[in-house]
């Protein structure tokens, strides 16, 4: 079961609107990390990030999220600056309204599906919290297995726990760290048509983290493309993949899904 267009519709009306905006990133530094990228992430669009492992992808993430402060560069969503080196401008994770969700989906084990999603409602009255909670569970096609243990859900199960989890925030920017990367090709599958079905009805930008270029492929507006965390290239999918600006990009492009 997964998020139909009809439901997708549903997931809003349980959010609260989000301030609306784009986000803007600019990172820079020599070290201990490398770090050159920028490009932008309109409101309802997926931006994918590629590039082989150790390309600097989850780093750029972390940066945007607030998990990772660098040297040098500014982030900002809308009219709000989260980051800017120059005026030393950082606002915490906490103050950033960014839903993450992880490559292990970094699931509480010991909580049920519903008690986790709850921790991202910590503000909220216990029997609010409660409803809200089930309400996104609800949404994603967990509804009867709120009261199961992460050990008890299928992958995909888990990783639905964790968008649902994410989107609890209601997030101006929504950012996936390879979030099919640890279930099978088939689950994976299904999954990407249920985040293709839901962004339609989120008007945030969301950032995808792959090394699968078919993913971003079919579920991508843009793409860039990653090296030594420094970005080469930034353009569609298509534009991407039929005009590589240099040797290492296309050489980059080669690489099979997983490597």
């Amino acid at each position: 079961m997964g998020w139909a267009r009809g439901r997708c519709g549903s997931v809003v009306e349980v959010l609260e609107a989000p301030a609306p905006g784009g986000l803007q990133v600019r990172l820079h530094q020599a070290g201990p990390i490398r770090l050159a990228a920028e490009f932008s992430c309109a409101p309802g669009e997926l931006h994918a990030l590629v590039g082989p492992s150790g390309a600097g992808k989850t780093t750029v993430l972390k940066a945007i999220a607030g998990l990772y402060r660098p040297r040098g560069g500014v982030v900002t969503c809308g009219s709000v600056v989260w980051f800017d080196a120059e005026s030393g401008t950082w606002l915490s994770p906490q103050d950033r309204r960014v839903g993450m969700v992880f490559q292990s989906y970094a699931l509480f084990p010991h909580m049920s599906a519903q008690g986790n999603v709850e921790t991202s409602l910590a503000a909220r009255p216990g029997p609010e919290r409660a409803e809200r909670a089930l309400a996104l569970l609800a949404q994603v096609g967990l509804g009867d297995k709120a009261h199961r243990r992460p050990a008890d859900l299928s992958g995909g199960e888990q990783q639905r726990v964790a968008v649902a989890r994410a989107l609890a925030r209601s997030p101006d920017v929504l950012l996936l760290d390879e979030p099919f990367a640890a279930v099978d090709r088939r689950t994976r599958r299904r999954l990407q048509q249920d985040l293709a079905d839901l962004r339609t009805s989120l008007n945030i930008p969301i950032l995808l983290v792959t090394h699968d270029l078919d993913e971003a492929r079919v579920l991508a507006d843009q793409m860039s493309v990653l090296h030594q965390g420094q970005i080469l290239q930034t353009g569609t999918p298509e534009a991407v993949m039929s005009r590589p600006a240099s040797d290492l990009v296309a050489e980059i492009l080669d690489l099979s899904p997983g490597g």
